[in-house]
């Protein structure tokens, strides 16, 4: 089936899956637990790709089943979280198993966020933007708090509304998301040695973009690039690379050209022109101010000076 759903509010996501109304308009949690009776999703509604207006966490848990996001694709059984934001691509594979399964979905609608600093602040929360299979695996101390969070949540918007509603719900769902950022710097550093071969390979790939012929045939390398040859989406790629060396895709790509771009000044006489070229700018302005912001000089200053 071809046809890509699109989920524009919290009610429309209650009535695909036969739910009851939501008890807040902009956010809603919905449990998978234990054995309890869920309803049967259409049959038309398997395999198929869908998006949402909306951010959603996704907790999996003791689920055998699968989920397409963006490029990859994912089989969880173990406790995990999977993030996505507003516009995301997500494709089903089929019926979950649901037996004995402790999983939830918790949505927010963007709108929940309007005349709040957490609205500013949801584009620093990388992982939303992360492919499936670089899904955040919580420890079970991790497992409890990020539930009791969430628990949280639910008995705020759950409760009659009032003048603190708001500003609660908002509160706990920042303290949740920044919880979430921790726990995912405490993911990239225990698979220090699994990332440093990532690192490794990502600086070979950057080496052999500028020895091959990939500059005449592509032009600058891109973000995109590296993250496409890794197969990983480039905010996990930019994240883990600032883990661990401090630096991100574009700031490792900048370094490089700067680094080639020394060399060919101090080893050649061709023209500030041909040397941009030869490191794929189309304009040899935009070398130079490359080159300067990042060494103080520009390209003529640092021939001379040198």
């Amino acid at each position: 089936m071809n046809e890509i759903f699109q989920i524009k509010s919290i009610s429309q996501f209650h009535e695909l899956l036969g739910l009851p109304s939501p008890e807040h308009p902009l956010i809603s949690l919905i449990n998978e637990e234990g054995n309890q009776e869920k309803p049967e999703l259409d049959e038309n509604l398997r395999d198929i790709k869908f998006y949402a207006e909306m951010y959603a966490i996704m907790y999996k848990d003791k689920i055998n089943g699968s989920l397409g996001y963006g490029r990859s694709s994912y089989d969880f059984q173990e406790g995990t979280l999977i993030f996505s934001s507003p516009g995301q691509v997500f494709s089903t594979a089929g019926q979950e198993n649901y037996k004995d399964n402790t999983g939830w979905t918790l949505l927010f609608h963007p709108d929940l966020l309007q005349k709040s600093n957490l609205l500013k602040k949801m584009d620093s929360y990388s992982y939303f933007s992360y492919d499936v299979n670089e899904a955040l695996h919580l420890s079970e101390k991790e497992e409890r708090f990020i539930s009791d969070l969430v628990q949280k949540i639910r008995e705020e918007y759950s409760q009659n509304l009032d003048r603190h509603s708001q500003r609660l719900i908002i509160s706990n769902l920042e303290l949740l998301l920044n919880y979430c950022d921790r726990f995912f710097d405490r993911q990239f550093y225990t698979r220090s040695n699994l990332n440093k071969n990532v690192v490794t390979q990502f600086e070979s790939l950057l080496k052999d973009y500028f020895q091959s012929n990939k500059i005449n045939e592509l032009g600058l390398p891109s973000v995109n690039y590296f993250g496409e040859k890794l197969q990983l989406s480039t905010n996990y790629l930019t994240d883990l690379l600032k883990k661990e060396t401090g630096r991100s895709i574009k700031e490792h790509i900048d370094r490089r050209i700067v680094e080639n771009a020394k060399y060919i000044l101090l080893n050649s006489n061709q023209s500030i022109g041909e040397i941009a070229y030869s490191l794929g700018f189309e304009y040899p302005q935009s070398f130079s101010r490359l080159f300067k912001n990042k060494t103080g000089m520009s390209p003529l200053e640092y021939r001379k000076g040198n």
